[in-house]
């Protein structure tokens, strides 16, 4: 009996003194990291097996504890017009670590998705792809949300006999014939319009129209207001009693796959879009139809890929996974994603830009290998890391 009760208290012992060390995989598979800061790691990884043997692999992980760095999402010079490298964006807010955030167009730099940076709404969307939501107190640690999640903005006021709600049909973006569009400071010193349509000025709170422009363009953006602009000179009846003067609001209806509560919603910091949620809460994901995406080379083909997840722990990965270069590293499909989810213990994880857009900087320098023939490919925007 006595052995027993010894054999039972070295068993616990043990266990106590793995659980004291951390998870067995980080000395394993995962390899000695690069201290980078108090809670915050920088891991290399090579492991052919999550590709399932198909060829070489890069792999570039940062770990994050959520108590002991901040995390943030950011655009390119500051503005949603145009884009920047990410090593550049990097070096303006000083960031420790920064890896590409969300999909953009490549033409003008403007984001494609749902995309929140200190606050304010900079990109809306009508369709619900995966996103980030990030809560990042001043005296608090970094907390995430994952979520399939789509917003539109619309505009209420008073045209003398009753209040009138008009959809807002974007959201610093490029205005099209007949659509109404909204810009905020966070887009750029103007509207970038030709003299085609017609704007609003409005600013103070509560917000009240300044200044209406018929057959003008490039509106300069006040920095206490927001511009509308409607793509045409002949304006729909809804729009006809906005004049000098009235007092309008803005609202921004959100649809949450996951019932995230509006209030959350609103009170966030920042919400990063991607395309591809493979897990939430412990569940693993495999049907993306409702974020528009079918089976087909985007998710079943190999290709360098960004991704933000969570581990039961709480800690925070950072992944980038290098690609399209047969002899170093081929790239990964959601199904290898899935297998590093596994090894990482994720419960949380989301695909975010990736191909040529795959960049992680570290200390200042490029630590993968962008797959641009160009080199490392200029985004929208990027997540930075900085040490507490």
């Amino acid at each position: 009996m006595r052995w027993r009760r010894l054999v039972r208290a070295a068993t616990v012992a043990a266990t106590i003194a793995l659980a004291a060390c951390g998870p067995a995989r980080d000395a394993g598979w995962l390899g000695t990291p690069d201290r980078l800061a108090p809670g915050i790691n920088l891991y290399r990884n090579t492991d052919e097996t999550l590709v399932a043997n198909a060829g070489p692999v890069a792999i570039f992980l940062v770990r994050i504890d959520p108590a002991q760095a901040r995390l943030a999402s950011v655009l390119s010079n500051g503005r949603v017009l145009d884009a920047e490298l990410v090593g550049d964006i990097a070096r303006r807010h000083n960031a420790l670590v920064a890896v590409n955030g969300g999909f953009f167009n490549r033409a003008n730099g403007e984001p494609t998705g749902v995309l929140k940076v200190d606050g304010r709404l900079v990109s809306d969307s009508s369709l619900a792809r995966g996103v980030v939501i990030i809560h990042s107190p001043p005296g608090g640690p970094v907390s995430l949300v994952f979520d399939r999640l789509a917003a539109k903005m619309s505009l209420s006021f008073d045209d003398g006999t009753d209040v009138r709600t008009v959809p807002i049909d974007g959201v610093d973006t490029t205005r099209e014939r007949g659509r109404l569009m909204l810009y905020t400071p966070g887009y750029h010193e103007h509207t970038d319009t030709a003299p085609t349509g017609a704007e609003w000025v409005l600013g103070g709170e509560p917000l009240r129209v300044r200044e209406v422009r018929v057959g003008f363009g490039r509106t300069r953006i006040p920095d206490d207001g927001v511009v509308l602009s409607y793509g045409g000179t002949r304006l729909p009846p809804a729009l006809m009693a906005l004049t000098v003067g009235v007092e309008a609001s803005l609202s921004t209806e959100w649809r949450s796959a996951f019932g995230v509560p509006d209030e959350e919603l609103e009170r966030s910091q920042h919400i990063v879009n991607g395309a591809g949620l493979l897990r939430r809460g412990g569940e693993i994901l495999t049907d993306w139809k409702d974020e528009g995406l079918q089976a087909d080379d985007f998710t079943e083909g190999r290709h360098p890929r960004t991704l933000i997840g969570q581990d039961r722990a709480g800690r925070i990965w950072l992944i980038a996974v290098d690609g399209r270069g047969p002899d170093y590293s081929i790239g990964m499909s959601f199904d290898d994603l899935q297998r590093l989810c596994d090894r990482l213990g994720l419960t949380d994880a989301l695909n975010l830009d990736g191909g040529g857009s795959t960049t992680m900087v570290v200390r200042g320098q490029i630590v993968n290998r962008p797959s641009d023939p160009i080199g490392a490919r200029p985004v929208s925007d990027a997540l930075i890391v900085t040490p507490r």
